[in-house]
């Protein structure tokens, strides 16, 4: 994605145009009613570009996970890069729920919320509460060990044909990759050579659909901001003012986790600079942004990873695929405002061991964010019931998460690279460290 091109032929440079043109054109749409015409003939721009990184993301995630585990040594190395990944993960993901939970209490978004607003917003979004309030109730009737048993499917077909089952395929990726590891070499290479015939093909379907990424962006930029609630720049200012100091509490927490947290964790363990990361990062960032998915933002994200950041691949091909299902910080940070927030803005007292539940339900609610849809509505709504909370509102939240969504959709997709810079580093140190030690011998 580097080289020797003009400033404006580089790919973050012409998404960051897309958004900026979409704001524009979404703003405009708003005031002269434009939704119809940005319905037919602006949107669809956006839910192609969408379902092009969502079609390829299950062959990627299977196709670098099988061949990123079965080319390490032997399942001692796979632990102990697992091991290091994992405890990554949930420490980044505590922080930043955390700071999210320092921010809420400090702040206090919701104490003067009118109440007005909050009739307004929980008859606009009642239907919506209602479907995710339903699907909270089955996923909670499910028992202690519900997600252990959804983490394996009965149909890997049936699971491959869903996006939001992403983390049973990694597990089913995870056991291909360990049985390849287990298996004699002269029969595991063909398999071995299909999966990474498979990987490499589509790395070139993403340079392919990267060429549509400025339209895309654009399109899905304009339509969000068109379709906010209230229609009219007027409408959209009242609403925004008043929800403005919860959004800005999220956004700020959000900006000192990614630009305060990541870059002291990149100094600390890692080899990068993070001005370096930063800007070698921008485009998956962006597409991120755009998109609010990590699945769909997972080619550009492998892509980067491995050319601008330097990133092994057997750590890259892990990972970060890995990462894209259950390494949510931005989720879990915005699950501990969004209850904290509700509970104020609703007069529910919250206890000290009120906000250590939400903590916890919040970081455990992160790591499952892909099993089912609109998840962390899902599980914010389960928040609020274990706090006593009223869960009709969710509804007060409803209506500036597609924006919020963005922003930590890029915080999650940030925080996969720098654990995979920092494994990456942790890896060339214990082999340096290896190899010393054995020439001493």
């Amino acid at each position: 994605m580097s080289g020797d091109l003009r400033w404006y032929r580089k790919l973050h440079w012409q998404i960051m145009a897309g958004i900026a043109l979409g704001l524009v054109y979404g703003i405009l749409g708003a005031r002269w009613g434009w939704q119809g015409f940005t319905s037919n003939w602006i949107s669809p721009w956006g839910v192609l570009f969408l379902n092009s990184l969502k079609l390829i993301a299950v062959p990627l995630v299977v196709s670098s996970l099988v061949t990123g585990i079965a080319s390490l040594s032997d399942l001692k190395e796979l632990s102990r890069i697992g091991g290091r990944t994992l405890l990554l993960f949930v420490v980044t993901t505590v922080i930043a729920g955390v700071i999210g939970l320092i921010a809420v209490n400090v702040v206090q978004p919701g104490a003067n919320l009118p109440a007005e607003l909050q009739a307004t917003l929980e008859a606009t979004y009642r239907e919506d509460v209602a479907t995710s309030a339903t699907t909270a109730q089955s996923v909670g009737q499910g028992g202690p060990l519900a997600p252990l048993v959804q983490l394996v499917p009965e149909n890997l077909l049936a699971a491959a044909s869903e996006n939001r089952n992403l983390l049973q395929i990694v597990f089913v990726s995870l056991l291909l990759g360990v049985a390849l590891i287990r298996v004699p070499k002269e029969l595991a290479d063909p398999l071995l050579t299909l999966f990474r015939a498979t990987f490499e093909v589509i790395i070139q379907l993403v340079h392919l659909v990267m060429r549509i990424a400025p339209l895309g962006v654009f399109a899905l930029v304009a339509d969000t901001v068109v379709a906010i609630p209230g229609r009219t720049p007027g409408a959209l200012w009242t609403l925004l003012t008043a929800l403005g100091v919860y959004a800005l509490t999220l956004i700020g927490a959000l900006v000192l986790h990614t630009f305060g947290v990541y870059p002291l964790l990149l100094r600390w363990f890692s080899d990068l600079k993070p001005g370096h990361f930063f800007s070698a990062i921008a485009p998956a960032q962006l597409v991120a942004f755009s998109t609010s998915s990590s699945a769909a933002t997972l080619p550009v994200t492998l892509e980067v990873c491995k050319e601008e950041l330097e990133v092994t691949d057997e750590v890259n091909s892990f990972v970060v695929p890995l990462g894209a299902t259950i390494n949510m910080d931005g989720t879990a940070m915005f699950l501990v405002v969004a209850a904290l927030f509700i509970a104020q803005a609703t007069g529910t007292a919250v206890t000290l061991s009120d906000q250590a539940t939400i903590l916890l339900m919040a970081v455990l609610g992160s790591i499952g964010a892909v099993a089912v849809p609109s998840i962390g509505i899902v599980f914010l709504i389960s928040i609020l019931a274990a706090i006593g909370a009223p869960t009709a509102g969710v509804a007060l939240v409803l209506s500036v998460d597609r924006l919020l969504d963005m922003l930590r959709t890029t915080t999650n997709v940030t925080g996969d690279a720098v654990v995979a810079s920092i494994v990456t580093t942790s890896e060339r140190r214990w082999r340096g460290l290896r190899a010393t030690s054995e020439d001493s011998d």
